[in-house]
């Protein structure tokens, strides 16, 4: 009686382990599916924070406060000038540091009194300076 009973239960046996094996499968496919994403996700993010690096998106700038004019008109000079210090740096193969480039020290291009505050307009230059010398060391 018992040998009957294991020969019905070794069926029973078999089919759970096939069950297992399915789910098994079906956790490693979604698993892969998970990191596939996770992968994308981490590549767009990268892809975005480049293009954001490169001073495309001037809403990506700090705001310190002071007019619009001011505001675009020190981050355009600050990247206008910042880009060809970088090129120029680059071929000479000097080392990557703006801080040291006497346009970064005045920040004064293209400023003028009607546009506001002096200090306010050197930060934003600076900033757009920063971006641009980096698009221009890196070769953008």
């Amino acid at each position: 009686m018992l040998a009957v009973g294991i020969f019905l239960a070794l069926p029973m046996v078999a089919i759970a382990q096939q069950r297992d094996d399915g789910w098994n499968t079906i956790d490693q496919q979604q698993r892969r599916e998970d990191r596939r994403r996770a992968r994308q996700e981490r590549r767009e993010d990268r892809r975005e924070d480049r293009s954001d690096r490169r001073g495309r998106d001037w809403d990506r700038y700090d705001n310190y406060g002071g007019s619009f004019q001011l505001r675009q008109t020190a981050l355009n000079a600050g990247y206008n000038e910042g880009i060809k210090e970088g090129r120029k740096d680059r071929q000479r193969g000097d080392r990557f540091d703006y801080r040291d480039e006497g346009k970064f020290k005045s920040a004064t291009s293209d400023y003028s009194s009607r546009l506001g505050d002096r200090e306010l307009y050197r930060r934003y230059y600076r900033q757009g300076f920063a971006n641009g010398y980096e698009d221009g060391y890196r070769g953008y």
